[in-house]
């Protein structure tokens, strides 16, 4: 046999060959599919809706955003600090994000940067001017920044500090308004993890409602 004719002969082998090489291909991409739409059905929705039907019908607070209602009206979250304007309300921590949960993050800042301690400085003397009290007594998280920059708690001392001010700005007793800082107090996480704290949402909520029941 000449060369042509083994040449014509092998063409239709190369056609058979690639043909079924394109069938295997398509054949390879249907389970690849069906896997695909299989897992974005279970895992982006059948698990999501689970999930958020099962943590609704146990914690329906924590589910809707753990939301502080009054009286109808949603006041905030308890979760996220907001801050609060007048000399009659406890301040919370600053916030690098501006109260904006969309934006939430810290400053990036670390402790030796001239800019973050420059910012301390004036936040401490701003703290001091506004409370009435020596800059050393100014506690720290009332003039430094949390990680997400949304943290709703301060310290109890922060609390404290502010006391003065906020009794005389409402007209009340300032044993008053101590025992609603002590009343907002929790303690550590199931008595071991983290510090006493006060939630400052709620305690002004408290505090609004001591003068309007």
């Amino acid at each position: 046999m000449n060369r042509s004719a083994a040449v014509s002969l092998s063409r239709p082998a190369r056609t058979r060959a690639a043909v079924s090489v394109a069938l295997q291909h398509r054949g390879a991409l249907r389970p690849a599919i069906g896997l695909g739409v299989a897992s974005l059905l279970v895992l982006g929705l059948a698990y999501a809706v689970g999930t958020t039907t099962v943590s609704r019908a146990l914690f329906p607070a924590k589910a809707d955003g753990s939301l502080l209602v009054v009286d109808g009206q949603v006041r905030g979250s308890r979760l996220v600090a907001q801050p609060f304007a007048g000399d009659g309300y406890f301040q919370t921590r600053p916030s690098a994000a501006g109260y904006d949960p969309m934006a939430a993050a810290g400053s990036n800042l670390a402790r030796s940067n001239p800019a973050l301690q420059e910012r301390v400085r004036e936040a401490t003397a701003a703290v001091a001017l506004r409370e009435g009290v020596p800059t050393s007594a100014v506690p720290g998280d009332l003039v430094t920044q949390s990680g997400a920059g949304m943290d709703p708690e301060i310290s109890p001392q922060a609390a404290a500090v502010q006391v003065a001010r906020v009794a005389r700005a409402r007209g009340m007793d300032a044993a008053q308004v101590e025992a609603l800082v002590a009343a907002q107090t929790e303690g550590p996480q199931w008595g071991v993890f983290g510090q006493p704290r006060v939630n400052v949402m709620e305690l002004n909520t408290a505090l609004d409602h001591t003068l309007h029941p």
